[in-house]
């Protein structure tokens, strides 16, 4: 037993020791997940998102790992892309890395949709079905809605309300609140969440919901929600703005303290 401890303990002060994963570190070991990216400072966090991703998919090719690289690789096409439409008159070579870098995204991207093909992780069959209108990876995802994997992840959340606000406009504001119930202390959820529930609330004239989540909308910095004329429906009704501005600063402190909860009505 003494022994085994001994071992153990030699293991962890081994582990403790280890330096830590670099950028520097990963290249000089594996060149080739860092030489057919671009080579200019554009999308450097992109990049360097990208290149951590494709380091832990090569040494551990989980789905977990290999979705990570694909939305990593998905975030830094849309930047390199742009990008190489840059011309360089000095510098071709910039632009040449930059293109190279876009076709290593297409061909990467691809590979990792082959790859699976035949999946069971949520966010991978959401991919599946809508950059490939895979219908089959759709089906096995909403046969998952009531698993943990699905109700206790709020992008998958998100996910399923982007389906659904298609046809069930009640059931995509439920998830949406389930989607910020989820939400994590200190985590800015995607701005769509509030600009689609600003939509869905105005369009069903539900205007004290719709100010308040358009409220919280500004708070949070986005710039793209008309607030002017729910501010005019709820005026014309004698409705006073003050207090929808507190419970709007209640549910935005809420939502980023990792604290919100639905609301029992609509």
């Amino acid at each position: 037993m003494l022994l085994r401890a001994s071992v153990v303990l030699s293991l962890l002060a081994l582990t403790g020791c280890e330096e830590p994963l670099t950028l520097t570190k990963i290249c000089e070991e594996t060149p080739g997940l860092c030489n057919d990216l671009n080579k200019d400072s554009h999308c450097k966090a992109q990049r360097a998102e990208v290149i951590m991703a494709r380091y832990h998919e090569y040494k551990h090719p989980t789905d977990d790992n290999k979705y990570l690289l694909l939305k990593g690789f998905e975030k830094y096409d849309q930047c390199v892309s742009l990008a190489a439409k840059i011309e360089h008159i000095k510098l071709k070579e910039k632009t040449t890395s930059r293109v190279e870098a876009h076709l290593t995204s297409i061909k990467e991207m691809t590979r990792l949709y082959q790859d699976t093909k035949n999946t069971n992780h949520p966010g991978l069959l959401y991919y599946q079905w809508s950059r490939n209108n895979n219908q089959s990876a759709l089906t096995k995802l909403l046969a998952l809605e009531n698993d943990p994997s699905v109700t206790q992840d709020a992008e998958i959340q998100f996910f399923l309300a982007s389906y659904f606000i298609k046809f069930d406009e009640e059931k995509t504001i439920d998830l949406l609140y389930k989607t910020l119930e989820l939400n994590k202390a200190d985590q800015i959820p995607n701005p769509e969440i509030y600009t689609t529930l600003v939509s869905l609330f105005y369009k069903h004239e539900k205007y004290k919901h719709a100010y308040t989540f358009a409220k919280v909308a500004q708070l949070s910095g986005i710039t793209n929600v008309e607030i002017f004329p729910i501010e005019q429906q709820l005026t014309a009704s004698g409705k006073s703005l003050d207090s929808l501005d507190t419970l709007a600063q209640q549910t935005y402190d809420s939502i980023n303290a990792g604290q919100f909860v639905s609301p029992r009505e609509f």
